[in-house]
């Protein structure tokens, strides 16, 4: 298929500056507190991923950092939204918890149904919509019992998949959609790329099942972010790195648009970290 053929899908996004970004704790293997982070690239870094998705054509909103919440910038790991509905995070870690309040505040000041979690899950950074289906990671951070939660308060189909490298500790991390719904006319277009390392041998099993014609990519050495990225059904925004996943993109006909994120790699996260996409809210 070539790039003529995939049809972008114009998304909303939720996004935070990283005004108050820094590593002043160890959460994920991503994060040294001994590395230096350097506040203002990261904002310089962010400021080109908003810029990229507005001349994509997509609609970016923004929610208001707050000191002493540094990771406030990866908004992904704050809800998952389908349809106008808002099923809230519920962090695992207690660093990230002050966080809670303030997104639901928001998506309840925009319009969606909040709905507060029982269960822990960190939104989608283990919550992937594709299709009618959400994949969902646990293993790390998300518990197991949380994806009953998530079907439940969708009325979708989760299917549950453990992580098994402290890595990738995020779905997100380790697996990118790359159609997320359906296309024009109801034609089923959606796919994926994945990191198959990450996955149990049952994960595996049931993502070759149900995505036969998934990219899968090996496992880089060092580890990259470069899997947490951002599709819209053509053009897929990542981290650039010199693999071959980039090839494996165009192969299939997707557009890559690097945009370097590599300050806030020092926090755990990529462009996909800092973009939560805002289904069904009000404009």
């Amino acid at each position: 298929m070539s790039s003529q053929d995939r049809i972008q899908q114009r998304r909303r996004y939720l996004m935070c500056r990283p005004d108050h970004f820094t590593v002043s704790y160890e959460i994920n293997p991503w994060m040294h507190r001994a590395h230096p982070t350097d506040t203002s690239r990261a904002v310089r870094q962010w400021q080109a991923l908003h810029d990229t998705y507005v001349g994509l054509g997509h609609q970016v909103e923004l929610i208001d950092p707050i000191p002493g919440l540094h990771d406030m910038v990866y908004t992904a790991n704050s809800g998952l939204v389908i349809d106008g509905v808002a099923l809230g995070s519920r962090f695992s870690v207690s660093q990230r918890r002050g966080e809670e309040r303030p997104f639901r505040e928001w998506f309840a000041a925009h319009g969606l149904d909040v709905v507060e979690p029982v269960a822990t899950q960190e939104g989608e950074g283990d919550l992937m919509l594709v299709g009618e289906t959400i994949l969902a990671g646990y293993g790390f951070r998300s518990q197991l019992n949380s994806h009953a939660e998530v079907a439940r308060v969708f009325g979708l189909e989760v299917v549950s998949l453990r992580l098994v490298d402290p890595v990738y500790y995020h779905l997100d991390t380790a697996l990118c959609v790359l159609d997320p719904v359906q296309g024009p006319g109801g034609v089923e277009r959606a796919n994926i790329a994945y990191l198959p390392s990450a996955f149990d041998e049952r994960g595996r099993a049931d993502l070759v099942e149900r995505f036969p014609d998934a990219i899968r990519v090996p496992a880089s050495v060092p580890a990259t972010l470069e899997m947490n990225a951002i599709s819209d059904g053509r053009n897929v925004v990542l981290s650039p790195h010199p693999n071959s996943f980039v090839a494996q993109l165009r192969e299939r006909g997707y557009h890559p648009v690097p945009v370097d994120v590599s300050e806030l790699h020092l926090g755990g996260g990529g462009v996909k970290c800092c973009t939560l996409e805002l289904r069904g809210a009000r404009p």
